[in-house]
């Protein structure tokens, strides 16, 4: 029987982030996996050259989603195989329904969080993830959770999001928000780990150290993602996101009317320079990280 991590000292559970993968925002990133994926997917030779993935490996891929990353790490290990692991139902669902168009029988989905979800003991060669690792309630705990799940000397990498005045979505998301009767309170960052938990490299190496990882490298690197086929297309897709329905639902609830299509009017207004006969392309910052099990993985 293949032994599983001991997560007793992992108690902490991601509610909120479990609440909103599992709902509007989960079906929006479902539904809308292409579009997703046109803006993420800049980073992923980036991710997997930086994994190594052996023909042979046996991969986990955290924070999946729809699951791109995972067919694509299957690509890579043909004789190994992948599980995906994400909080998302909804995008879970569209993953192993990707994956089987493609024939493809070497991966597995599970529904969990990695904080606290049972993994094989020493199961996997690499953990890789795009964007997956960034709101953990307890990083240390769920860091540590996936070094036992790696060999010893098994390798992490992942891309997490980095300074946030370099990526070119966040400033549009800005200057929405100025051009809007939000409320201050309202534009604050919201309490509890958010996309850039982990901006600060120095705060990465210190996670993955006291989890037990080591050769901890955390290397700068930018792509740019297609938003939509111009400000208008790229706006209406903004608008269905999770950011972009608060700030709907903060105009909504002033008394202001049309909060959509105020918020929608903003957006294309501040992605209107971006529009290129390509589309519009926006840069995204980030770090490449890499390190590996130490033997002392908690």
């Amino acid at each position: 029987m293949t032994e599983l991590v001991n997560t007793a000292q992992n108690t902490a559970q991601n509610t909120a982030q479990s609440d909103a993968w599992n709902g509007d925002e989960g079906r929006h990133w479902s539904d809308h996996h292409d579009r997703w994926n046109a803006i993420n997917e800049g980073f992923n030779l980036a991710l997997l050259g930086a994994a190594a993935i052996g023909p042979g490996d046996h991969v986990l891929d955290i924070g999946c989603g729809t699951g791109q990353t995972t067919r694509l790490a299957a690509g890579a290990a043909v004789r190994g195989s992948v599980l995906g692991l994400d909080l998302s139902a909804p995008m879970l669902a569209r993953a192993r329904s990707l994956a089987a168009e493609e024939g493809l029988d070497r991966i597995a989905f599970e529904q969990g969080d990695a904080q606290v979800h049972p993994l094989p003991t020493a199961g996997f060669d690499v953990a890789i993830s795009r964007f997956g690792v960034m709101f953990f309630e307890e990083p240390v705990a769920a860091f540590g959770n996936i070094g036992r799940a790696l060999r010893p000397g098994g390798r992490l990498a992942f891309v997490c999001m980095s300074d946030p005045a370099r990526t070119e979505w966040v400033q549009a998301f800005g200057a929405v928000r100025a051009a809007l009767p939000i409320p201050p309170e309202e534009a604050a960052a919201p309490a509890g780990p958010g996309m850039f938990s982990l901006a600060d490299p120095q705060v990465i190496d210190q996670v993955l150290r006291e989890a037990g990882f080591e050769d901890v490298r955390a290397e700068p690197v930018e792509a740019l993602g297609h938003f939509g086929r111009d400000a208008a297309d790229a706006a209406d897709h903004l608008v269905g996101s999770g950011p972009g329905r608060h700030l709907v639902s903060v105009l909504d609830s002033a008394g202001g009317a049309n909060g959509a299509d105020r918020v929608r009017a903003a957006f294309a207004a501040a992605l209107a320079a971006h529009e290129r006969p390509t589309g519009v392309h926006l840069r995204t910052a980030a770090w490449l990280v890499t390190a590996t099990r130490g033997s002392g993985a908690r």
